[in-house]
């Protein structure tokens, strides 16, 4: 293998974990929206309970 190779093959190799180091980071984001999403949704559903209740509490 001659240096011209080496350095093509090095690139490719780079270029391709940088993809996917890439990948993995805009993966990553989209699931902390969605935790963030379901934390949100479980605490309104603990609200809409906690309203159920005291509502019945009181009849």
């Amino acid at each position: 293998m001659n240096l011209d190779e080496f350095e093509n093959q090095y690139r490719r190799a780079l270029d391709a974990n940088l993809n996917r180091l890439q990948t993995a980071v805009l993966l990553i984001a989209k699931l902390e929206t969605i935790v963030t999403e379901v934390g949100q949704d479980l605490q309104n559903l603990t609200l809409t309970f906690e309203e159920y209740v005291n509502e019945q509490r009181g009849k």
